[in-house]
């Protein structure tokens, strides 16, 4: 118990350092980027805003999560075993920021996506050296495959939502802070530091994500981190030690820009676009389309995630049969929901 307590301790304390210098560091990046004209521009018909706006906030992001982790090495004990899955996350992330810096230097164009699916795939090779990856599965070279299946494809999720202010990063914020509840107690510990200093780092990027006169988007560089850091996080917990279930907890807990992900490319597929290329078949505009507005669609989903997030954290509680009925209950409504939204005539 008292372990436990001083874990807490040391999360709170990486939630509110991260905060803390996200918030200080954003708008330093912000006037950088203004200085050295690293804007991204509406230069694309799928472009969502109106104005060139500051962009690589994502450096702010990842300099506050990084920095956060490496000052409680600095002046804490971490747990035995916990340094060297963070080296991993550490790593591998640091490969896809660089790598998502350099795709927003290069905006409007952009990098092709084939070498950006080369060096996520590179970043989630490092997860498998340091053994952060699918042990549920056998055999192991089936579960390795899927590991890079699954980090390759939550990465470009958390890019892929990245449509309008705050929604990207508030659902990064609440899946980290979801994993660092689930996580507890865990023996991987290094779940519940990266998760407290990942969800700070994107909570303090959010008041100038949302501002109108300081305004920043993350970029890139921060989309794709917080996703790479995420899938990681994902596969450190124990989540089948009440019943075997618990394992499909990340659906839930990642479900929404997993959702946007499979929704945007079926409606393009099935249009005869490739599912590669941007559009605005996004649910979040389709949402808009209905009348909502940016914040409430922002905010819905966060409540959406919250309530995901709170029954993967009942799945990995609970009964195996009393699990597979709130799975089949959420898939019902995810069925339901995407009906309704693919009749919105987006335009």
């Amino acid at each position: 118990m008292h372990t436990l307590i001083a874990n807490w301790k040391l999360q709170l304390l990486a939630v509110l350092a991260s905060s803390g210098l996200s918030f200080l560091l954003t708008p330093l990046v912000r006037h950088l980027a203004l200085r050295y004209g690293w804007m991204d521009t509406p230069s694309s018909a799928v472009k969502t805003h109106k104005v060139a706006t500051p962009s690589l906030g994502g450096v702010a992001i990842f300099v506050s999560y990084a920095a956060t982790l490496l000052l409680l090495r600095a002046f804490t004990q971490f747990p035995t075993g916990t340094l060297r899955s963070l080296r991993g996350l550490m790593v591998g992330g640091g490969l896809v920021f660089l790598m998502g810096v350099v795709d927003d230097l290069k905006k409007p164009a952009g990098l092709h996506f084939m070498p950006k699916f080369v060096v996520q795939s590179l970043a989630a090779l490092c997860l498998l050296y340091f053994d952060i990856r699918i042990h549920f599965i056998k055999p192991d070279y089936f579960a390795m495959g899927l590991t890079l299946f699954w980090v390759v494809g939550i990465t470009n999720a958390f890019n892929i939502i990245d449509i309008m202010d705050g929604l990207s990063a508030s659902q990064a914020a609440v899946a980290a802070f979801v994993f660092m509840v689930v996580s507890l107690p865990s023996e991987e510990l290094y779940v519940n530091f990266a998760s407290a200093a990942l969800a700070g780092a994107a909570l303090g990027f959010l008041p100038w994500n949302f501002s109108n006169r300081g305004k920043i988007f993350m970029g890139d560089s921060g989309a794709l981190t917080l996703g790479f850091l995420l899938a990681g996080v994902s596969l450190g917990s124990h989540y089948s030690k009440v019943n075997e279930l618990g394992v499909y907890a990340p659906l839930l807990i990642l479900l929404v820009p997993m959702f946007d992900t499979l929704f945007v490319m079926y409606l393009r597929a099935r249009k005869g676009l490739s599912p590669f290329l941007g559009s605005k078949d996004h649910f979040a505009l389709r949402l808009e389309k209905l009348g909502y507005s940016r914040k409430q669609i922002v905010a819905l989903s966060a409540a959406a995630a919250a309530l995901l997030g709170f029954c993967a954290f009942l799945v990995t509680q609970i009964s195996a049969g009393r699990a597979v009925c709130i799975y089949a209950a959420v898939a019902i409504e995810i069925l339901l929901l995407s009906n309704a939204l693919a009749k919105v005539e987006i335009g």
